[in-house]
């Protein structure tokens, strides 16, 4: 019997559809499917997970991309006669006073920051051209934007100081102002020994 091309995909077909339906009516799971590697995960990929929150006045790291503008413009970074042809030059703005995803503390500290950069609309912008993809370049003006609010929020944070340390502090001061005091001393006695003597007493 001459096995032709449509005779053996639709056996193909029968038996693929057979094995799988008598694995599901089984119930059989392979040791490597997604609940027994990740027991403890949630598998459910519809809903989309809660974004961190920034507590205790501290910047999580998250920036929501529905409360910034992106977009993307001719660049001057590399790629040759390309840079005529693509927008790759990624700018992310957002408006600084209403940027509630920032703690108040900082955003307000960022504001002196970059005072300088803000238009005169209120608007930050962040821009990069690194690379020829756009993708890349947006991911290199969040990360710059990211660092920039880290460092702005631990330029906030106040040190704790020891003990020892601050009465170290108070014994070098001590010190400091009684060598102040002798040099003073020392020097109005060199001035009184110019003086003339008085002849009158």
């Amino acid at each position: 019997m001459a096995v032709t091309l449509s005779n053996f995909a639709s056996f193909r077909r029968l038996l693929i559809n057979s094995t799988c339906s008598r694995a599901y009516l089984s119930g059989f799971k392979s040791n490597i499917s997604l609940d027994k590697l990740y027991p403890s995960s949630r598998l459910d990929i519809t809903t989309i997970p809660k974004p961190p929150e920034s507590k205790n006045g501290k910047f999580s790291g998250y920036i929501p991309m529905d409360k910034i503008q992106v977009n993307y413009v001719r660049s001057s970074g590399p790629g040759g006669q390309n840079v005529n042809c693509v927008s790759t030059k990624a700018e992310v703005r957002f408006h600084l006073a209403s940027a509630d995803w920032i703690p108040e503390p900082v955003r307000i500290k960022l504001a002196e920051v970059v005072k300088n950069q803000i238009s005169k609309e209120g608007y930050f912008i962040v821009k990069s051209d690194r690379t020829r993809s756009q993708q890349l370049n947006l991911a290199d003006s969040l990360e710059k934007l990211r660092n920039l609010i880290h460092s702005v929020a631990q330029s906030l944070v106040v040190p704790e100081v020891a003990p020892e340390t601050l009465e170290r502090q108070r014994r070098l001061r001590e010190r400091a102002a009684r060598e102040r005091l002798k040099v003073k001393r020392a020097h109005s006695m060199t001035k009184q020994g110019r003086q003339a003597p008085n002849l009158d007493s």
